[in-house]
């Protein structure tokens, strides 16, 4: 019987969105949707539990589930200017947000430089958790700017890309056409590494970093050719040089995230884990969803890539398990009523949709959120008016 024809006294509601890249983080996405419900059903129990898979957001969303302290250091951002990032401790644990230090944000759009963009701050990053004492560094992976396959993190963490006259290399992709060799050691302190992301690219190839993402950071079609061929070039140095390296580095799942980020950190040996698994397990997620009559998520865009093992399409996952209902709100819906329906969706809402233009979506998601909230509220409690 369709939720709408029962007598529905109270409802038991679970909020679990993504961000809405660009306009509003998972937290505030969570607070409009749960605003909007609580107009129409002030009663119903309501939870608001903002999520993420390792791009921005991952620090707000651990530490609604986690006991942890906030460190602020000042890095340099992709272009070399200074910025202050943060990370979090959680006893001998350290969690990064690679977005803190090269995320997409920090660089405004007439200044983005793929060429150049550089990782070395988030190596800086990872140096000052591991000075504060942190035996294993979780790093979270998405929402970059770059396309270095991490070598400026490498750098700054003290190993070196040079050029067949071992001088070292410029910062950015575009300079790792010319890398021969990798000199000196990574100064971690021993930390055991963690990329966390639920990208599946590999570093080179048709569904590398520079083909997938390079587009979005800038790059024409020339840059990503030349990118893809200097990061094959940059891949075989880091299996010659980094003892431990896996020789097939490249092609693993997961190296092209962050601009190929994942990539230097499988060759310092790091071990991958989903993302969005990592934040729910800290947040609880699954005892929320056994407690709840109907699950709301959301992101900025609800397309097919959402539907190949991302946040949402494991949200609706876990729920059909529970025959509980998902519902989706997105910036934009781009997969038809039958695909979302096979993954788990029972309906989804669109703000472009609401408002009539992307445009609009982008600059008044707020009230749209707190729109759809009430919306929703009403099929579940259609005498309320």
């Amino acid at each position: 019987m369709p939720w709408a024809a029962r007598k529905v006294t109270k409802v038991r509601v679970l909020i679990c969105p993504d961000k809405f890249a660009g306009t509003m983080s998972a937290l505030e996405a969570a607070e409009a949707i749960s605003t909007g419900w609580r107009r129409v059903a002030p009663d119903d129990t309501v939870r608001a539990v903002p999520l993420a898979d390792g791009g921005p957001g991952m620090l707000d969303a651990l530490e609604t589930g986690l006991e942890t302290r906030r460190v602020t250091v000042e890095v340099t951002d992709p272009l070399g200017r200074h910025v202050d990032a943060q990370f979090l401790r959680h006893d001998t644990t350290a969690y990064v947000e690679s977005a803190q230090a090269i995320g997409l944000h920090l660089v405004e759009p007439a200044r983005r430089d793929v060429m150049r963009a550089t990782t070395f701050g988030l190596g800086q990053l990872l140096m000052r958790a591991a000075e504060a004492g942190a035996r294993t560094i979780v790093v979270g992976l998405g929402g970059s700017v770059t396309n270095d396959g991490g070598a400026g993190m490498l750098t700054a963490c003290g190993m070196v890309p040079r050029d067949a006259s071992g001088q070292p290399l410029p910062y950015g992709g575009g300079g790792l056409r010319a890398c021969t060799s990798l000199t000196g050691t990574p100064l971690l302190r021993g930390a055991a590494l963690v990329a966390a992301t639920d990208v599946d690219n590999t570093l080179c190839g048709i569904r590398g970093a520079s083909a997938i993402f390079g587009p979005q950071k800038g790059a024409d079609d020339n840059q990503v050719q030349i990118l893809d061929a200097a990061l094959e070039q940059y891949a075989r140095v880091l299996a010659a040089d980094v003892p431990g390296c896996p020789p097939d580095v490249a092609q693993l799942p997961g190296a092209g995230a962050a601009g190929g980020v994942g990539a230097a950190l499988y060759a310092l040996g790091a071990t991958r884990i989903s993302g969005a698994e990592l934040v729910s397990q800290a947040v609880g997620l699954d005892e929320a969803m056994d407690d709840a009559d109907l699950v709301i998520t959301g992101e900025g865009s609800f397309d097919h890539q959402s539907l190949d093992g991302k946040l949402v399409s494991m949200i609706a996952r876990a729920a059909t398990e529970r025959a509980v209902a998902c519902t989706v709100i997105a910036g934009q819906v781009r997969v038809g009523r039958r695909e979302a329906a096979t993954a788990g969706v029972d309906r989804t809402y669109s703000l472009a949709e609401h408002y009539g233009s992307v445009e609009e979506a982008k600059r008044r998601p707020r009230e749209g959120l707190e729109a759809y909230g009430e919306r929703i509220a009403r099929r579940y409690h259609p005498l309320k008016s």
